[in-house]
């Protein structure tokens, strides 16, 4: 077989097995890996690379080895799926690197950072001040997360005692240009219903580059030409709208009649059309 075309043989079988190994090792990022799992991505590689080039040797020898690490790998994964000691054992343990806004100098001579590299990884995560953190940690992967004080943490409808509805995935209805019939059956929804949303916002479906319905029916689009301004959907907003002006013609109703029964009857339903509109606030809200 001439030489080029071996080559490219081995090379074609090196990329189909990397791409096996590389599903069966998983779908962890870089900055997840630990140590071992980075050394072993290189050796598969180098491996991967001598089996395409290396025509002097025995190319099957390269897939032993490459199978016997990727077996190697899979065991340690899991190992450290059913022991947490074989987890703190080979990725080691989170290090406490600042509690109650103070550094532990002695964690962080240990895991080799300067004072230099510690204020980085804050300001990547927006902090500025030692003293505005309560917990810092860095994580076996080499990722410090941080957990602020109290006073110092984004104010939530939680801090505000607030409850808000929870938010289901919106569903891409339109990629492209073209409609996904499967989304749309998804949410129970038809292409009329489509055709007829587009209408009202002055948009054709070619032109759209990705249209998504939320939890709630809402269609939002985004077109290819960005001078063009959609407008955003309304429908929470003018429900809202509405509830708010039955409550006050209720009100309104209960004030102006002289019938004493019927007063009771406008502020009695005045009063449930309050509960109402409270307990549906966090929804229309969002």
């Amino acid at each position: 077989m001439p030489t080029g075309f071996e080559v490219a043989y081995r090379t074609l079988l090196a990329v189909v097995i990397l791409f096996v190994i590389t599903k069966l090792l998983g779908k962890r990022q870089v900055s997840q890996l630990s140590m071992f799992e980075y050394i072993t991505g290189i050796t598969i590689g180098s491996l991967a690379a001598y089996i395409s080039l290396d025509l002097d040797a025995n190319w099957y020898l390269g897939i032993i080895a490459i199978s016997v690490w990727a077996f190697v790998s899979l065991g340690i994964e899991f190992l450290q799926m059913k022991s947490k000691k074989m987890r703190d054992f080979i990725d080691s343990k989170g290090t406490v690197l600042i509690k109650d806004g103070k550094v532990l100098e002695d964690n962080l001579k240990k895991e080799r950072l300067s004072t230099d590299d510690l204020m980085e990884q804050l300001r990547k995560k927006t902090v500025f001040k030692v003293a505005d953190v309560e917990f810092a940690v860095m994580e076996p992967s080499g990722d410090i997360n941080v957990l602020l004080t109290r006073e110092n943490q984004p104010l939530t409808p939680k801090h505000l005692g607030i409850k808000v509805s929870p938010e289901q995935e919106p569903q891409a209805v339109i990629m492209d240009g073209k409609i996904m019939d499967e989304p749309l059956a998804t949410l129970g929804l038809s292409r009329e219903w489509l055709n007829t949303e587009l209408e009202k916002l002055g948009a054709a479906i070619e032109n759209v580059f990705l249209g998504q319905v939320d939890s709630y029916g809402q269609l939002y689009v985004d077109l290819y030409d960005d001078q063009i301004k959609v407008p955003l959907p309304q429908k929470k907003a003018v429900l809202f709208s509405t509830l708010k002006k039955c409550e006050a013609d209720l009100m309104l109703f209960g004030l102006t009649t002289r019938n004493k029964k019927a007063k009771n009857m406008y502020e009695h339903c005045a009063k449930q059309m309050e509960e109402i509109i409270s307990e549906l606030k966090p929804v229309l809200h969002r």
